[in-house]
């Protein structure tokens, strides 16, 4: 009963690990926030890599049958990292699946990323875009404000939506036909993006597109549970408990945490 291993620089990939148990029910997974090392966006490249091998060595040596990086900026910076030392074990990362989804409906489209600075700055989404459609256009625009407003709770606040407003008003002047949400924390805001995106644009969750990803390669790699081999199993391993840990990623998951566990290098 090989679990699935989702990681993150802190609580955003738990919208992951929600998409991934309801898209895949049967699988268990193991989640590994570095809770005390976030933020990642102010670190050199270096520092990022390093961290982030040692969380694959982790979670590796949780037996795992597939990596899933589910931080936009470990992403970015890091995936061949992860690659490199996972070797057979099939490795997703939301950009990848995001890019896909983005670019699934033909060619000549104009496409929205939103993300935190770092993720925008490393044009990561663009570059893959181009790299499966170079007929795709891409407008970005970086959102660093989404985030502390998301953990602060204030999904459906008069603040966050004149927030939104700012920051989508020069995409949205664009006229694309899509809007990737490409950040973790981001999917927590859809119903407001949607609403001030309005209905012509589509949403794309990175967070659901990952769970469709993954499905996909289990099924590929002939690693995808059948029913009747036991019930899924649930683990949370952090590298620290902040005091609103339990409360914020309870919202994220959308369903209680359980026993979280910290690791001890």
């Amino acid at each position: 009963m090989r679990p699935i291993g989702v990681f993150d620089s802190g609580i955003g990939g738990l919208t992951v690990v929600r998409a991934l148990m309801e898209r895949l029910p049967l699988e268990s997974i193991v989640y590994f926030g570095d809770t005390a090392r976030v933020p990642y966006g102010v670190k050199s490249v270096a520092t990022i890599e390093q961290f982030t091998a040692q969380i694959t060595d982790y979670l590796l040596r949780c037996d795992v049958k597939m990596l899933i990086i589910a931080c936009n900026t470990m992403a970015a910076v890091a995936a061949d990292v992860v690659h490199r030392l996972a070797r057979d074990i099939p490795v997703l990362d939301v950009i990848e699946a995001g890019a896909r989804a983005a670019v699934s409906f033909g060619g000549g489209r104009r496409v929205g990323v939103i993300g935190t600075p770092t993720t925008i700055n490393s044009n990561a989404y663009a570059r893959r875009m181009h790299e499966l459609d170079p007929s795709v256009r891409v407008y970005s625009q970086a959102c660093p404000l989404f985030v502390p407003l998301v953990e602060e709770g204030w999904l459906d606040h008069q603040v966050t939506r004149l927030t939104a407003q700012e920051y989508l008003r020069p995409v949205l002047a664009e006229e694309v036909d899509s809007l990737v949400l490409g950040c973790t924390h981001y999917p927590l805001l859809k119903p407001l993006l949607r609403e001030v995106a309005g209905p012509a644009v589509r949403l794309i969750d990175s967070a659901v597109t990952t769970a469709e990803l993954a499905a996909q390669r289990l099924q590929e790699a002939g690693l995808a549970r059948a029913n009747g081999e036991g019930a899924a199993d649930y683990r949370f391993v952090v590298s620290d408990v902040p005091l609103r840990f339990q409360t914020i990623g309870e919202r994220f998951l959308g369903r209680s945490l359980g026993q979280v566990e910290k690791v001890d290098w």
